[in-house]
């Protein structure tokens, strides 16, 4: 009695209430049984309720193992005992009714992997022809006498028309060739995925489902016509059935335009040069997945993980991107132009050089990210977070940060210029070197900000907060600094000229060797702040307040303005004054 005949009569026995008696004499072979059958039925029997179940899908677990080993076991001719047209048959039989589910595939290929009968090799071999036949409708198509999904279809319904308890199968044809053509991908992909850890055969089998690049079978469309074909039974077939096994396969060069890839696994991946433009990837799974110079323009890309992920020179330009997870990614030299990110998780992501213009991150995560020579060109980073992220030599030019977090990010000779900084946070940020001419900073914190060398002309920093800042060298002239504060900041040898001062708070602030040519300073506090060397030539100090201010002999004090109606100046300061008037 064979071990299949056994399986099926403890099932009778089991469903009418008796065990069978053990057979003497019978064993099971060493290796194919995946889990004793008496166990499974005392399991069985003190739960009933969920045993049936679970002995079927061991059963139908054991039968596929056993049909695996089969169908490459050896005749005395160091062929196969299962012919070519005997195999066709059995896998549209065993596979044409149902899809595998990942549980019952796991253990299928642990278990032949564990098998020492079993021939991988040679399974991966006719498994592979089958597949390459069959995404040509080889079989669909054939004569009646040949065509298998049609003799499956025409069983299951001989079965409901024998059978008063046999479960209403309504598969149609295409069904059934879909399912078979399916399942064996799926046992290709795992295969695959299993041999890659084994150094013995981890390059004899390698599954392309699109064919081999740069070989005669590769064919670019052709996992995409797959796709296109399973969804005929329900759009997003394929992805419900095959997208959870995708982790780990080659599809590098494949053409999948406009594909429905909704939820998928590609983790793990190759992608390298694949074409994913105007695809639906909406939560798709491209952890640790290597895409480089792959083309995902226009995709929907929204809540996909793409965490570690390698996306160097890729093209992302117009993709929905919101809220996806590039936390870690590799985006070296990635186009994003266009694309939407808003709410994404990009920290600690490789930006390189990446190209973001006119992109949308608002309230996007790029806190420590390398965004180092990218361009941002008129991109929306409102209220994104960037906290201690590399924007050294970045092109943010009419790039919109309001409400932004900048603090401690390194920004060293880049262009921000006429940008929109309205409450942006920028304290202790390095901003050397930096151009912000014309930046709106209306409300900006750059408390402790390194603005050494910075260009800020004709920017609004009205009421923005620069205490201990260091803006020596800066070039501040014509810019709206009205109720800044500057207490404490470094100014020595800045350019002021021009600027408007009025009201700002200038307390203890280094001034020295700095120009203020032409500056208001209506109402200004610049007490105990150094005005040693300082250029005053038409300086406005109406109504400012000099106590305790640094001063020396500077002979362009004659050319000061308002200084009558300052307050709080150093009785020093006025008696210089008034003998240097006398000698006028």
């Amino acid at each position: 009695m064979s071990n299949l005949s056994q399986v099926w009569k403890r099932l009778r026995m089991y469903v009418r209430g008796a065990e069978p008696q053990e057979t003497p004499g019978v064993a099971y072979e060493a290796g194919l049984p995946f889990l004793p059958l008496r166990k499974n039925i005392k399991q069985l029997n003190q739960k009933p309720e969920v045993s049936s179940d679970n002995l079927h899908k061991n059963l139908f677990i054991e039968k596929l193992h056993q049909n695996l080993l089969q169908w490459v076991a050896s005749d005395n001719n160091f062929g196969f005992k299962v012919g070519e047209k005997q195999l066709l048959e059995e896998l549209y039989d065993v596979l044409g009714e149902s899809t595998l589910s990942v549980e019952t595939t796991e253990k299928v290929i642990e278990g032949l992997f564990a098998n020492k009968e079993s021939r991988p090799v040679a399974l991966f071999v006719r498994l592979e022809n089958f597949y390459s036949r069959w995404c040509d409708g080889e079989f669909i198509d054939a004569v009646p006498d040949n065509n298998f999904p049609q003799k499956k279809m025409l069983s299951l319904q001989a079965q409901e028309r024998t059978s008063q308890n046999a479960p209403k199968i309504t598969l149609g044809l295409r069904q059934v060739d879909i399912y078979t053509g399916l399942n064996v991908m799926i046992l290709l992909l795992e295969l695959h995925r299993y041999a890659q850890k084994q150094k013995e055969i981890k390059e004899q089998i390698i599954f392309y489902p699109s064919g081999q690049p740069d070989t005669e079978s590769f064919f670019t469309s052709k996992l995409l016509r797959i796709i296109n074909y399973s969804d005929v039974i329900e759009i997003g077939n394929f992805s419900s059935i095959v997208g959870e096994f995708l982790k780990g396969g080659n599809f590098s060069g494949a053409y999948l335009g406009d594909a429905n890839l909704t939820g998928v696994n590609f983790s793990g991946a190759e992608l390298v040069g694949t074409y994913l433009g105007d695809a639906n990837l909406t939560g798709a799974n491209f952890n640790s997945a290597n895409l480089s110079r792959a083309s995902l323009g226009d995709a929907n890309l929204s809540g996909a993980n793409f965490n570690r992920a390698n996306l160097s020179d890729t093209d992302l330009s117009s993709t929905n991107m919101k809220g996806a997870n590039l936390s870690h990614a590799n985006l070296n030299r990635a186009d994003l132009s266009y694309a939407d990110l808003g709410n994404a998780i990009v920290n600690y992501a490789n930006l390189n050089r990446a190209n973001f213009t006119s992109a949308n991150l608002s309230n996007a995560n790029l806190n420590q990210a390398d965004l180092s020579s990218a361009i941002l060109l008129g991109a929306n980073l409102s209220d994104a977070q960037l906290s201690s992220t590399d924007l050294s030599h970045t092109d943010l030019c009419r790039a919109d940060l309001s409400g932004a977090d900048l603090s401690y990010a390194i920004i060293k000779g880049s262009n921000l210029s006429d940008s929109i900084l309205f409450n942006t946070n920028l304290n202790n940020a390095v901003l050397i070197a930096t151009d912000l001419s014309y930046a709106k900073l209306n409300g900006a914190k750059l408390n402790g900000a390194q603005l050494n060398d910075a260009i800020l002309l004709g920017a609004d920093l009205s009421t923005v907060t620069l205490r201990h800042s260091k803006l020596n060298d800066a070039d501040l002239s014509s810019v709206n600094l009205n109720d800044a504060d500057l207490s404490e900041a470094d100014l020595t040898d800045a350019i002021l000229f021009g600027s408007d001062l009025s009201f700002a708070n200038l307390s203890n602030a280094n001034l020295s060797g700095s120009n203020i040519s032409g500056v208001i300073l209506l109402g200004a506090n610049l007490s105990n702040s150094n005005l040693c060397n300082t250029i005053l030539g038409g300086a406005d100090f109406s109504e400012a307040n000099l106590q305790g201010i640094k001063w020396n002999e500077n002979p362009q004090w004659e050319d000061v303005r308002g200084l009558e109606k300052a307050v709080n100046v150093p009785q020093e300061l006025k008696q210089f004054l008034a003998l240097l008037e006398q000698n006028l």
